[in-house]
């Protein structure tokens, strides 16, 4: 079960990034790679940071702050 919500708050991340970032979502599995990518990222900044999210719309705000870096980086990068 825990798959699963780590699934689906990575599809919504990916995508909420997305539409943060003016580029729209990546299609399903462009956001879930963003997502799940981001909330690894989110994750380890938070925890450089010291803060600690927990619960369903914890875990969702710190994906989607790590998907955003992820796409800024990206852009960055691509520039």
């Amino acid at each position: 079960m825990a798959l699963l919500w780590f699934i689906l708050i990575g599809i919504a991340a990916g995508w909420l990034a997305g539409q943060i970032m003016k580029g729209g979502g990546f299609g399903l599995v462009g956001d879930l790679i963003v997502g799940v990518i981001g909330a690894l990222l989110g994750g380890f900044l938070f925890g450089l940071l010291g803060l600690s999210a927990t619960g369903v719309l914890g875990s969702l705000i710190t994906a989607t702050v790590g998907s955003i870096v992820l796409i800024a980086v990206l852009r960055l990068i691509k520039k």
